[in-house]
Parts: structure tokens; sequence; C-alpha cells
């Protein structure tokens, strides 16, 4: 029986997470205390790769953090091209939690959409808000509504469709140009626990 046992969990062992691959925005910490912009190639609940400026040495210790998903620990498994892969370690809890986020972002991408109507959409009590792109510059805008999935907002600066940016302190992309705006999609969904005229972007 024990030796039935021994071959029967090397499969489970040796088991890959799937990976989905998304782009989000995030930062991430080096053991010297060092922290750098990121963002994410692909990602499953085993491991991460990322594009970054700064990789990290084989084996070295990383913390990233990134709008929704939170704090991620681990370590560099190996270098890329122009950034890093790392190792997820979780709790269960949280582990559960980020195969939920993956799924639903999965299938989302699956279907094609860029922006769920099917979500309700609100009209938050703070409308005035600043985007921030990414070489450094930023402007204000108003918030028209905003859903789990996105929000619209009249700005008269206008960035180009799939420029990735952040509206207020959450990562977002840009699907869509409205007249006097932009549609954006938010990298995750918002939390429904915080989902209501008082969230703040």
């Amino acid at each position: 029986m024990q030796l039935q046992a021994k071959v029967t969990s090397k499969p489970l062992e040796r088991r890959r997470f799937a990976r989905v691959k998304l782009a989000l925005l995030g930062r991430y910490m080096l053991e010297d205390r060092r922290e750098f912009p990121c963002q994410t190639i692909d990602i499953s609940v085993g491991g991460l790769a990322l594009t970054a400026p700064v990789p990290g040495a084989t084996g070295e210790r990383i913390i990233a953090y990134f709008d929704a998903l939170g704090r991620i620990e681990g370590v560099v498994v190996r270098q890329l091209e122009h950034g890093f892969a790392m190792t997820a370690v979780m709790p269960a809890v949280k582990r559960e939690k980020l195969v939920n986020q993956l799924t639903w972002l999965a299938n989302r991408k699956m279907l094609g959409l860029p922006e769920d109507r099917r979500h309700e959409r609100i009209v938050p009590h703070q409308l005035e808000t600043t985007i921030r792109l990414p070489g450094g510059g930023a402007f204000s805008a108003r918030i028209v509504d905003i859903s789990v999935s996105g929000a619209a907002v009249r700005c008269e600066t206008q960035a180009p469709t799939g420029t990735m940016l952040h509206i207020g302190r959450r990562p977002a992309r840009v699907v869509r140009s409205l007249d006097h705006g932009m549609a954006l999609e938010f990298a995750l969904p918002l939390s429904y626990d915080v989902f209501d005229a008082n969230v703040v972007l």
C-alpha cells in the first residue's frame, strides 16, 4: 500500500497550473528593498511571469503587489528577456480566490467581451478622478458611470485604444474612444463588497 501511494502521488506533484495571459500593472520589491513597476505576462495560482526593468537573481525572494490581487510572494525561478518568472506562495484561501478570479478573466477573454454590459452600472458620489499614463503624464477626468468591470470617463485628453493606464489607483485599459472621453476596462474587476456609490477608484 505504501508503494502504491508513492507511485500515485507523483502525477499530483508534477501537475502544472493552467496559465492565463493577462497584462496587469503592479509593483515588486527585491530583497534589497528596491521597488520597481512591473506588468504580468501570464499568471497562474502557482506562479507568474513579469515584464520588469530589474530581474532579480534566480532564487531571490520577491514581493509583488497588484490591485485586487493584493500581495503575492515567491522566488525568482527563471530569467526572461525583459523580466523574470516567479513562484506564487499563498495560503489556501487566497489561492482559491485567485482561481476564481483567473477563471472569470479567462472566460471573459474567450468570449471577447471588451466591456461587460451585463454588469450593473452606477454613478459614484466621487466623480472627479485623475488618469495617469505609463510615461508619467496625468490629466483630470470626470467619471460618467462605473461597473465592476470598467468605467466611462469624460476628459479632454484621450489615450489610444489598448493603452494601459491608471484611473485613480486602479490599473485599466482603454477599450473604446467616446465623444469627449474614453471607456476603460479594469485590469481586475471590482469586488462586489465595495461596489456602491461610495466607491473611490
